[in-house]
């Protein structure tokens, strides 16, 4: 068996498996838990984007009210 196919077998075997048992252990359908992990992660990704936008949006406003001057006479 070739190396790369042992890898995919040992992480399918062990890695793959954790939201099953998490799902067992709760007594919850696997395919629901799954649904969980997917909403939450595109919540949260759009979560940070949202602060991202709001910062930017901060920022410019910011250095629109306040402009650095380098001396007295660029009044």
């Amino acid at each position: 068996m070739r190396f790369d196919y042992k890898l995919k077998y040992f992480f399918e075997k062990r890695g793959f498996n954790v939201l099953s048992r998490l799902a067992d252990r709760l007594g919850m359908r696997a395919s629901n838990v799954r649904l969980f992990f997917i909403y939450i992660t595109f919540a949260t990704a759009g979560l940070t984007f949202g602060l991202y936008l709001t910062m930017l949006f901060i920022f410019k406003l910011k250095d629109m009210i306040y402009t650095k001057r380098s001396s007295v006479f660029d009044l």
